[in-house]
């Protein structure tokens, strides 16, 4: 495959042929900007308005904590919380509720400096997947052997841009929908399973494979995010102790 300043991330997270590709892809972009905000933009004045007004959720706020220094996420802090004090927080109640901060406060609230910078990433690293996909026979034949491509950016993929696939958008379309479909019927299989193994018709059944971890792969599946899978012990206890009658 041919590699720029603009494949080569797209190559990186789609080598590894594990999981959903384009989540890769955010981890990293997140990452990269979390250790971006705590590091040398920190006393970037442009950069600090833009995090006073803006602030970051409570999954950017903890990669800031995890991959930054203490001062650095202090120093940030303290000039967004003054900022919400004086915009927000009067020392004395208004005669008259200001209904437009309200709603700034509500926008604020639900605001994330880094959401939005990752939002606009993502947009462009998939037309650069769609560009790859339509003038790289090599690249579509790695998109196709992706283990899936998780529900959210599933609808990415395929509603972004999508004049910019022009005729190819069909044939994009059903390598994508493969990807997101077939996962999907195998996940509807394993939970299934796992939900039969508590009928007690079944007690005495092996175990199919894949059942184990089919919740916490559907969760991921949904939501993008992996959460980890609960010891097998417990797993095992909980089979058996279940009452099926």
């Amino acid at each position: 495959m041919q590699e720029n300043i603009c494949s080569i991330p797209i190559n990186d997270v789609f080598l590894p042929k594990d999981g959903c590709p384009m989540c890769r892809m955010r981890d990293m972009l997140e990452e990269r900007k979390a250790d971006y905000i705590t590091g040398s933009a920190m006393m970037e004045p442009g950069v600090r308005v833009q995090t006073n007004a803006q602030g970051f959720c409570f999954r950017h706020f903890e990669m800031m904590v995890r991959l930054g220094k203490r001062l650095s996420n202090a120093l940030i802090l303290e000039t967004h919380l003054q900022q919400i004090s004086e915009q927000f927080i009067p020392e004395q109640a208004p005669k008259k509720l200001d209904k437009k901060k309200m709603t700034a406060l509500d926008t604020l609230i639900h605001d994330c400096f880094i959401c939005r910078d990752i939002k606009q990433n993502m947009d462009n690293m998939v037309r650069i997947v769609h560009s790859m996909w339509i003038n790289e026979p090599e690249f579509r034949q790695l998109y196709s052997e992706q283990k899936f491509i998780c529900l959210e950016h599933f609808y990415l993929l395929i509603n972004t841009d999508q004049k910019g696939l022009g005729k190819s958008f069909q044939a994009f379309y059903d390598a994508t929908s493969a990807l997101t479909g077939g996962y999907l019927k195998s996940l509807q299989k394993d939970v299934h399973n796992f939900c039969s193994m508590f009928d007690y018709h079944n007690s005495n059944s092996q175990n199919p494979p894949g059942t184990g971890d089919s919740i916490e792969r559907s969760i991921e599946f949904l939501t993008g995010e992996r959460i980890s899978l609960i010891d097998s012990e417990d797993f095992e206890y909980d089979v058996k102790n279940t009452d099926t009658t």
